[in-house]
Formats: structure tokens, sequence, C-alpha cells
């Protein structure tokens, strides 16, 4: 019966799934208290059988709580393929499988954003309850549970800002033992990752939450942690009066006077000035350079044709001159000199910026 179940489950047969429950009703709880690697329930997530796991989630949604040989839910394996349908309706049977871990320590939302599956990590970050429930009810038994890293090193902290949740940011940073300057795999802290993510109108309200936390980038851990010749720490809290790291302290008033400084800086130059004012001078420069250049090989007036041996032009006195030479040099030598100085000087300093 077991094989057959298993067989419907790979073909995604509802029909041939209720026919083997009318022969026996408990053929589904049998794989609950057996020592099968997986469910039907596993087998129909992995491959996309949307109706299939309607219907076993109707039946039995016990099934969505079981883990297979490597510690994966259904929950798990429809993450991993992007099957957004079908991950809504297991997190409606048990919304807690979220945070469960597999073999290798991810939970659903790091396998969804390790493979990039966005619409997937925006449905679970959407069940914001269940993520304060476990949080706040784990949270205080066992406090590693907000700080427990995946392989790569990412945070529950670092997951939510690569996907700008900003209620879920904003709740995890108003834990006491969120530790917000936590290093992934790849150095950065949850602010490094903001940084270094793409750009969104929420970016401003994520680093604001980060930084009134406490939150600083790897670089500058790094930095405050090399001027003291000690490995910097990574633990700082959110609700600390100071902030320290590696045994260097920072007044909260400095932090709050270098914020509004910043925050004025943002809103005078649009948050980059550096870059900004560095991309328009760039351009002036090309500007400058390619006018002059233009002047140079084809000066006012333009240039002579033939040369003064031939008879002079009528009307109009004759002025030595070759092919080539600039008109303006021969009818106004003054005029010239002083239009050449100032375009050479103004491509030399194009040139040197």
């Amino acid at each position: 019966m077991e094989r057959k179940i298993y067989d419907a489950a790979v073909q995604g047969s509802v029909t041939a799934l209720l026919n083997l429950l009318q022969e026996d009703s408990l053929a589904l709880d049998r794989f609950m208290v057996g020592c099968y690697a997986e469910t039907p329930l596993h087998i129909a997530s992995m491959l996309g059988h949307l109706q299939f796991v309607q219907v076993i989630r109707n039946l039995k949604p016990e099934l969505s709580g079981e883990l297979d040989s490597w510690k994966s839910s259904p929950l798990h394996l429809a993450t991993a393929k992007g099957y957004l349908d079908i991950v809504k309706i297991l997190v409606s049977a048990n919304a807690e499988m979220c945070f469960s871990r597999d073999r290798d320590g991810r939970n659903p939302l790091h396998i969804a954003a390790i493979k990039g599956h966005v619409s997937v990590l925006r449905e679970l970050y959407h069940q914001f309850e269940t993520l304060k429930f476990l949080v706040e009810t784990i949270g205080d038994q066992y406090n590693g549970f907000v700080n427990s890293k995946s392989d790569d090193g990412n945070t529950i902290l670092h997951v939510a800002v690569s996907s700008k949740q900003v209620e879920a940011i904003k709740f995890l940073t108003s834990k006491k033992t969120i530790q917000v300057n936590a290093l992934n795999a790849y150095g950065l802290t949850a602010l490094g990752v903001l940084t270094q993510s793409y750009r969104d109108v929420k970016d401003w309200d994520i680093g604001e939450l980060l930084r009134d936390a406490g939150a600083m980038t790897g670089k500058t851990i790094n930095e405050v942690g090399s001027s003291t010749d000690q490995t910097p720490r990574t633990s700082v809290t959110s609700h600390e009066n100071h902030q320290t790291i590696t045994g260097l302290q920072f007044p909260a008033g400095n932090r709050k006077r270098r914020r509004r400084w910043e925050n004025f800086r943002r809103r005078q130059h649009g948050g980059n000035w550096f870059d900004q004012t560095r991309g328009a001078l760039m351009v002036v420069a090309s500007l400058i350079a390619t006018m002059a250049f233009q002047v140079g090989v084809n000066p006012p007036g333009g240039v002579w044709q033939g040369d003064s041996s031939g008879a002079a032009p009528a009307p109009g006195p004759a002025f030595p001159h070759f092919p080539g030479v600039s008109i303006l040099e021969s009818t106004w030598p003054c005029a010239f000199t002083f239009i050449w100085a100032c375009n050479t000087t103004g491509f030399m300093a194009s040139l040197s910026s």
C-alpha cells in the first residue's frame, strides 16, 4: 500500500490517492509512526504537485511537520524549488516549520535566501505573528535562538535585512539579546548586507533601525578592533547605554550627534555626496575636453585652404598664409592668441581632473 501511495505522489494523481485511502483509511497515518525516509507530502512538495499537496493538507495536516532523513520538512523542499503556492499551503498547515532546521542547520528562510526565491522569502516573513510568538516564547529561555546562524553565518536579522522586511527588523532589533553586529561567513553584519543589497525605498528606515540599535558594518568593526590590537567582539546588543566593542566605549551622546550630522548630510546631498560630486565633475571635465579638442582641430573662422603665393582673393587685403593655418591667426593675431591660451588651459585642466 505504501509503495502505491508513493507512486501516486510521484505522479501527482489525486484520484489514485483517494482510491487508495478508500481501501485503507489509515495509510497516511502509518507514515507518521513508521520509519519511512520521507512522506508522500515530501515527494509532492518537491515535485510541485499542487493539488496533491492540497488534498493531503486537508486530510492529514500533521504530515507537514514530518522530517525526512535529512531533517527536511516538506516546506524545506518546496522552498528550495521555489513553489510559492505550495509554500503557502504548507505554512497555513504548520507555520512553525518556517524555523525548523535541516541537517545543515538551515531553516526554510535561509534556503529561500540562498536560492534567491524572493517571493517565497517574502511569504515566509509575512508570518510575522509566528516570528513574534517563537522569539518571545523561546528567546527568553534560549538566548541563542534569535542569533543562531546558517552554514553561511546568516542570522534571522541578516535574512530579514536582505529581504527588506521592516516590521521583522523593527521587532528583532527591539530584543535585548539580538546581536546586531554578528558577522556572517563573508564578514558582513546586517548593516553590511543592507549596504550591498539592491536599492529600495525601505533602505532609509531599515538603516535607521539598525543604527539606532548600535549596528555597524564589518569594516568599521575591524577598524575599531585593529586600533586596539585585539580581536573584535560582535556581541553588541541594542539596549546598551554605551556601545562596547573590544573594550572601547562610544558615548551615546557622541553617536547621536554623529547620526544627526549624517542625516543632515544625506538630506542635503542625497546620501552619497562624494560619489555624486565626483561623477558630476567627471561629466563636466569630459565635456570641456571634448569642446577644447574640437576648437583645436577646427578653430573659429576655419583654416586656409590654399597658400598666399597666388593672386590675392578679391575683395579684401592679402595675408601671407599656408594651407591648414587658422584664418583668425592671420587676420586677428591678438584674439587668436587669447583664444588659444584659454582653450589650451581648459583642455589641460580637464585632463588633469
